[in-house]
């Protein structure tokens, strides 16, 4: 590693009603993987859209190779070596893969586009740069998440002379597509760059950084060299206190799982998205599914919820056999659905933060039963103190949130219509350590006090500590169920990798 590339000096960011950082320091080298670390709020985020010039500072100092910089938008940052890659791709999925790593710096040539040019060099910056060797005339949306993160970081890294920022980059890839990301970071380290890597997943922080600094309450606690600080010790300082395990046990203990089937799907299925299946949920029971990417849990979900439509089977809730499910209904039989893209599927981001919690209760009243607003300021506030989410005031837009937070938001908007069934996907993505912690507790809360859960999650310890019961699904089947002292990581992962004796799904 070498001379120190990016200089942060007493940054200070205040929000009305917040002080969003407070005399944060942060110092990257040249070769070097940096990890920026906290939980949401902490100013992870804050400091990012400060240093790329989305946010104005209000306090401090940045430094580039010594020199003072003040980006005043992304552009400049960008024209400075500074590029960022977001955890939500950022790009046109209408267009080439060659127009999006090089769209508003088109080369040109006699007064028009050069698309030649633009598709030689983009095969190139893939190629050389990151080892990727696809068709760069394809439409963006014909390939795989994995393969258009890698667009864009092909593209940051064009623009990019010195800086790149990894904004949550692997949360929606699998094992071999998070290696081949850390194979590129590694090989651009190699090359000098300063890499700004922002990560929930403490195995990959410890795997592929070289220093970790940890930020908490908008506050520098300070920095660590990776191979020196425990996982104990630096989960303590993003909290501000001592891990303890979770009390998963003890809520086992108090709960009783009745025996009372709520949901019951038989032989349900959708061509060509989910081979037929039956799942039977219990009341008070969470059920997890598990499984790797592109495996069909997310399919099971959207059945079950109506999001998408049965092309056989049949489905009861409650005893009562369903002819047609669709999302209203669900939401009039207790159901609710809490997606896996929150940004997409679940928050509004033009609303408040008590508009986003009411939507799900004003749409099963119905649109001309309006929720009188004192009503909206008490559920809404309930929900706030219950879930504690970080926000000076219910008035606040929700795209101001950190992402835990907007996922509190999202639980608050169905635990408010008081669901019978609460479906899960992939709650704690994208959040820190200590919110994942809240959240997986509150699961336990609800479940004693009787509601059902369908949990999914890529976090196989995650489903551990959680689930009653796990199902385990491989190539849009169902192939098996943990329950109980079964229930281990190794054996779900042995269950995915083991060789298909059949095509057809087991019965659950």
């Amino acid at each position: 590693m070498g001379a120190i590339l990016l200089k942060a000096e007493g940054i200070t960011k205040t929000f009305p009603g917040v002080k969003a950082l407070s005399n944060v320091n942060f110092n990257l080298q040249r070769g070097e993987i940096h990890s920026l670390m906290g939980e949401n709020g902490a100013g992870k985020s804050t400091l990012i859209k400060v240093l790329t010039g989305v946010h104005e500072k209000n306090g401090g100092t940045f430094y580039l190779e010594g020199e003072k910089i003040e980006p005043a938008s992304p552009e400049e940052a960008q024209r400075l070596g500074i590029s960022t890659v977001y955890q939500e791709i950022n790009l046109c999925e209408n267009l080439s893969v060659a127009e999006n790593i090089f769209i508003g710096r088109e080369p040109m040539k006699k007064g028009r586009i050069d698309w030649k040019e633009i598709n030689r060099r983009a095969k190139k910056v893939l190629l050389e740069r990151l080892n990727i060797n696809i068709d760069v005339t394809k439409i963006l949306s014909s390939y795989s998440t994995a393969i258009q993160q890698m667009v864009a970081i092909a593209r940051a890294v064009d623009i990019s002379s010195g800086v790149l920022i990894l904004d949550e980059p692997t949360s929606s890839l699998d094992k071999n597509e998070v290696k081949q990301l850390f194979d590129v970071m590694r090989s651009l380290k190699n090359e000098g760059m300063g890499i700004i890597f922002v990560s929930h997943f403490l195995d990959q922080i410890f795997e592929i950084t070289d220093k970790i600094t940890v930020l908490r309450n908008g506050e520098f606690i300070g920095e660590y060299e990776t191979k020196t600080i425990s996982r104990t010790e630096l989960v303590s300082k993003m909290i501000g206190r001592e891990w303890g395990e979770d009390s998963r046990q003890d809520h086992k203990k108090i709960r009783q799982i009745s025996e009372k089937v709520f949901v019951d799907a038989s032989s349900l299925g959708r061509q060509g998205t989910i081979n037929p299946f039956n799942l039977s949920l219990r009341q008070g029971e969470v059920l997890g599914l598990a499984g790797l990417l592109g495996s069909g849990r997310t399919e099971v979900a959207k059945l079950i919820f109506g999001i998408e439509k049965a092309d056989e089977g049949m489905m009861s809730i409650d005893n009562e056999a369903i002819r047609s499910m669709n999302p209203k209904v669900a939401v009039d039989k207790g159901l609710s659905f809490c997606p896996e893209d929150r940004k997409v599927e679940g928050i509004v981001n033009d609303l408040t933060i008590r508009e986003n919690i009411i939507l799900g209760l004003q749409a099963k009243r119905g649109l001309f039963k309006y929720i009188p607003m004192k009503e909206q300021k008490e559920i809404a506030q309930k929900y706030i103190d219950l879930l504690r989410i970080k926000t000076p005031s219910m008035e606040q837009k929700i795209d101001n949130l950190s992402g835990g937070n907007q996922q509190k938001v999202i639980l608050a908007r169905w635990l408010a219509t008081d669901p019978k069934l609460l479906i899960l996907d992939e709650p704690t993505r994208g959040i820190d350590i200590g919110s994942k912690r809240e959240i997986r507790k509150l699961i336990l809360d609800l479940a004693a006090e009787g509601i059902t859960i369908l949990f999914i999650s890529s976090e196989l310890e995650e489903v551990i500590a959680c689930c009653d019961r796990v199902i385990v699904l491989r190539d849009r089947n169902i192939i098996g169920e943990l329950q109980g002292d079964e229930m281990s990581e190794s054996k779900i992962m042995d269950m995915i990798a083991k060789e298909a004796e059949s095509n057809e799904s087991i019965p659950v």
